[in-house]
């Protein structure tokens, strides 16, 4: 049997562990639809991108249960006024513990993973744990 070693996973890159099956939607979805997508996704987060304002921003489950928990109409709310334009983004060079790091430090759950502003993908706690997980798990002789 074979285990990673710590320092192999300390060293993981967050391309390696990174969604890059991205849901990108627009800023005048309305959370319904936006909700609708990333239930049909099986994904937490939806990229809005909006090539004539902000750039790039992120829709997370927590956005949604805000705006909704505070009685707004999901079929009238678009996505523009719910999200986080002020996004920390990842490089796909970073290791997974920077990334963790950063959303520790941010409070956040999603990392949008840009490299010279295009965006290459989605990392999630759930996919650092994933991977940290596996690497750690003995491998069958």
């Amino acid at each position: 049997m074979s285990v990673t070693s710590d320092a192999e996973v300390k060293a993981m890159q967050v391309r390696d562990a990174m969604n890059k099956a991205v849901l990108v939607v627009g800023p005048t979805h309305t959370l319904r639809q936006v909700a609708a997508l990333m239930t049909q996704r099986r994904v937490g987060s939806a990229v809005v991108l909006d090539p004539d304002g902000e750039g790039v921003g992120i829709m997370t489950e927590r956005d949604m249960l805000n705006a909704i928990g505070r009685g707004l109409d999901p079929d009238v709310e678009r996505a523009e006024s719910h999200l986080t334009w002020d996004v920390v983004y990842a490089n796909p060079h970073w290791t997974l513990e920077e990334a963790a790091t950063a959303m520790v430090r941010g409070g956040f759950r999603h990392l949008v993973v840009l490299d010279d502003g295009d965006v290459l993908g989605v990392i999630s706690v759930r996919d650092i744990l994933r991977v940290w997980t596996q690497q750690r798990t003995p491998a069958a002789a």
